[in-house]
């Protein structure tokens, strides 16, 4: 089991870095709250909302998984435009399709980032 959880955690995180997300084995229903907007719901919005980051992602370096059943924390460096944001996500893994992602991070490296771009910085 816990192989299994690794493995669906890393193909959404190794896709997510590659900018390819065709292999991120998403629930149908599954839920993403993270600090920045409103919760998403279902793999076609999560797919867009994330499609829309790729501009901004360089790469991802995975540091750990800490496993527990059905759940996973990872922890790993999102390089992105704005810099290195370290991020800690929290996962539940079922029947090896995610159905809940709960990132945590500072996210002030996005926003001023993106303020910058817009020239309101």
């Amino acid at each position: 089991m816990r192989e299994d959880v690794i493995r669906a955690v890393e193909a959404y995180l190794n896709g997510l870095g590659s900018r390819n997300l065709k292999d991120a084995p998403f629930h149908p229903d599954i839920v993403f709250e993270g600090p920045l907007g409103p919760p998403i719901h279902g793999e076609e919005g999560l797919r867009q909302f994330l499609t829309g980051m790729f501009p901004a992602i360089e790469s991802i370096r995975i540091v750990r998984h800490i496993v527990e059943g059905e759940w996973c924390a990872t922890v790993f460096d999102l390089h992105t435009r704005f810099g290195i944001i370290p991020v800690m996500d929290c996962f539940r893994v079922v029947g090896g399709q995610i159905v809940s992602v709960r990132p945590y991070y500072d996210p002030r490296p996005i926003l001023e980032g993106m303020s910058r771009a817009a020239g309101t910085a």
